[in-house]
C-alpha cells in the first residue's frame, strides 16, 4: 500500500509539474512540485520510503529534462531521506514546521543540484540566490496547502456521508 501511495504521489506531481510548467515557472524561478512531492512522501512515511521515492521521482524527472541525467535523482534521494528523519524524529504536524521543512528541503536539494553541475557540466548555469529563495519560498507554500489539502479531504468526505446518511433517515 505504501508502494503504491508513492507511485501515485510521484506520478500526480510529475504530470502536474510539466502540465502546469509553464504556469509554475517564471524565469529562473518556479515551483518544483516532485521536489514537494517527495518531501511530503519523506515526511508522512519515513525515510526508507522518502529514499525510494526520492530516487525514482528524481530520475523520472531528469529523464523528462535536457541536463545531465542523474543529478535531480541524486538529490531529490537526499531531500527524500533527510524529510523522512525529520518526520520521524520531530512533531511535523502545524503549518509553520512544515513550512520550515519544506523550504530547507527546497535549499538542500537546490544546493546539491547546483554543486553536482559545477562538478559534471561543462558550462554550469550561474547560481541565482534571489531564485533559489523565490523557489524555496513558492515550494514551502505549495507544500504546506497541498499538506493541508491531504489532510482535509477524508474529513470532508465524512461529514459528507454522514449528512447524506442523516438525510437519508427522514
Amino acid at each position: 500500500m505504501r508502494f503504491l501511495k508513492i507511485l501515485v504521489v510521484i506520478a500526480v506531481s510529475l504530470v502536474l509539474q510539466t502540465t502546469l510548467a509553464r504556469f509554475l515557472v517564471r524565469g529562473s524561478t518556479g515551483v518544483d512540485l516532485v521536489l514537494v512531492g517527495v518531501t511530503y512522501l519523506g515526511l508522512t512515511t519515513g525515510p526508507v520510503a522518502g529514499l525510494l521515492s526520492g530516487t525514482i521521482a528524481g530520475l523520472a524527472q531528469d529523464s523528462l529534462g535536457t541536463g545531465v541525467l542523474g543529478i535531480g535523482g541524486l538529490s531529490k534521494t537526499v531531500v527524500g531521506f533527510l524529510a523522512g528523519i525529520i518526520g520521524t524524529a520531530f512533531i511535523v504536524s502545524q503549518p509553520i514546521p512544515r513550512f520550515l521543512v519544506f523550504f530547507g528541503a527546497t535549499w538542500i536539494e537546490m544546493l546539491i543540484t547546483g554543486g553536482l553541475h559545477v562538478m559534471l557540466d561543462p558550462q554550469p548555469a550561474p547560481i541565482s540566490w534571489a531564485g533559489i529563495l523565490a523557489r524555496a519560498f513558492g515550494n514551502a507554500l505549495v507544500g504546506v496547502v497541498v499538506f493541508q489539502l491531504i489532510e482535509a479531504v477524508p474529513g470532508m468526505v465524512e461529514r459528507r456521508r454522514s449528512m447524506s446518511r442523516a438525510r437519508s433517515r427522514r
